[in-house]
């Protein structure tokens, strides 16, 4: 039996797939964890057009096995998915700003210029936080990216050394403009950053001029040439209360400050922007760090960057925790509509609920979009309204903040019960992985015998569940919680 989840993530996603459009997308629906689309899309395919797809693939290794996946896909569904018209609206108010769904660009390379963000737009993205936009001459280096790979996946964290936009500010602000003028239902909003407070009050008024929905501002970016900028800034209280307030007395749109984790916590920068009026907060963006290839050097020299994919979305979901949780800034989400715009490692559907069920009333996403493109919008959209349909959510708001009761301080953990490891030998491949790293990392708890399958020493488990983690085809799950002995 297929792995499905790895069988679709081996699939390249071309673009103009020769494969085919149905089975193109039914796998990338897949990779994205939209079971839903996936399983509508290979319902209405035949045996032969599942074989033919596979014939067209032109993966450099072997095909990927379309006729399998299908066929497991299909008997794997419990029911059919529900009609597009009958899911619910993702419609969410966001800094008294009614989004068609919470998904918007953030301010990063992947929204430029007018033709990128108009194609994003076309895609069903909600709207953008366009590329920061200063008085700055900006000079980018070459080359300024690079990923940390593991174990054949392409990125597990993504290093970014760009900074702001390299365009003339006017021209962003023309940008901007139009694309408020063409797509008036989406939202545009300007991120800025000024160099004294007499320029962030006049990038904030240009933005509003242009006919901005919102303004950000940029206290985060951790790659500036010049210190006294970007995370310079959100690192202190201080001059983020000051700016604040500045920009918040100059415009009537609403101003949403773009904070930096290149801190202890976020809690007080936070109440920076509480006390200084912002009616939101982005939060994250990077985090300063270090990648040593040497095939992302710049003239054979290196420096510390800004690194971003999904190996950050634990610690973003962990700093807007802290927001979400205060019970100043909670009050202020409710009664002075300072929402949180998540950011970091949202790449499926699933990521982008988490944001939410933390607190979060809009998600913006950048690196997946790098390295997949605007397309993945589609699996976002649908994954979500079929979850909701699934559960009978009608609202998108009734998930926010769903999480939060649920997390308790690890004093309040509890330590009373316990719950073993369950092996299902009929998925059990023998392959010994959680014999390894039970002996090797965890308490010798696990038996491997010639029959090549695990068993379980029940007096030296103590439920870690390391061997779970590490099996390779699912068959260790877990069984009824208990009292400890």
């Amino acid at each position: 039996m297929l792995h499905l989840n790895e069988e679709a993530a081996r699939c390249l996603l071309c673009y103009n797939a020769p494969c085919g459009t149905k089975a193109a997308r039914a796998i990338r629906a897949l990779r994205f964890e939209n079971q839903w689309t996936a399983n509508e899309l290979f319902d209405r395919m035949t045996d032969a057009e599942a074989a033919a797809a596979e014939t067209a693939c032109v993966h450099y290794d072997k095909p990927i096995r379309i006729s399998e996946l299908r066929k497991q896909v299909v008997q794997q569904s419990e029911a059919r998915p529900a009609a597009q018209d009958s899911l619910p609206s993702l419609e969410l108010n966001f800094c008294d700003i009614t989004c068609e769904n919470p998904f918007f660009l953030a301010s990063s390379a992947v929204c430029t210029n007018y033709g990128m963000v108009a194609r994003a737009f076309d895609a069903g993205w909600a709207g953008v936080f366009y590329k920061t936009i200063s008085k700055q001459d900006i000079r980018e280096v070459s080359p300024r990216f690079d990923a940390v790979r593991k174990e054949g996946t392409p990125f597990v964290g993504f290093r970014n050394m760009e900074q702001l936009s390299e365009n003339p500010y006017q021209m962003d602000f023309d940008i901007l403009k139009r694309l408020k003028q063409h797509y008036p239902t989406k939202i545009v909003i300007a991120s800025i950053m000024g160099q004294s407070e007499e320029e962030w009050v006049e990038l904030a008024r240009m933005a509003e001029d242009a006919g901005c929905d919102a303004v950000e501002l940029n206290f985060s970016c951790p790659q500036m040439r010049h210190a006294g900028l970007g995370s310079d800034i959100g690192q202190n209280p201080e001059l983020i209360l000051f700016y604040t307030s500045f920009v918040k007395n100059a415009v009537s749109i609403p101003v949403i400050p773009k904070m930096t984790p290149n801190v202890a916590s976020m809690i007080t920068p936070a109440l920076s922007c509480f006390y200084a009026g912002a009616h939101g907060i982005s939060a994250i963006n990077t985090i300063k760090s270090f990648t040593p290839s040497d095939e992302a050097n710049v003239s054979g020299k290196k420096t510390i960057s800004g690194y971003s994919g999904k190996a950050v979305k634990p610690i973003a979901l962990r700093m807007i925790y802290e927001m979400t949780a205060h019970p100043l800034l909670r009050k202020a989400g409710v009664e002075n509509h300072m929402d949180i715009s998540g950011i970091g490692g949202i790449e499926t559907w699933r990521d982008a609920l988490d944001f939410i069920r933390m607190g979060c009333r809009n998600v913006q996403v950048c690196t997946a979009v790098m390295q997949y493109g605007y397309r993945i919008i589609d699996d976002l959209i649908s994954g979500l309204q079929h979850y909701m349909q699934q559960r009978g959510i009608t609202e998108l708001k009734k998930l926010v903040g769903e999480e939060l009761p649920n997390i308790v301080l690890p004093t309040d953990l509890d330590r009373e019960t316990m719950v073993f490891p369950k092996f299902d030998h009929d998925k059990c491949i023998g392959c010994g992985r959680c014999y390894v790293s039970c002996m090797d990392g965890g308490h010798q708890a696990i038996s491997f015998g010639e029959d090549r399958k695990p068993k379980l020493i029940g007096k030296n488990c103590v439920g870690c569940h390391l061997c779970r983690l590490v099996c390779p085809t699912g068959a260790i799950g877990v069984a009824k919680r208990m009292k400890k002995a």
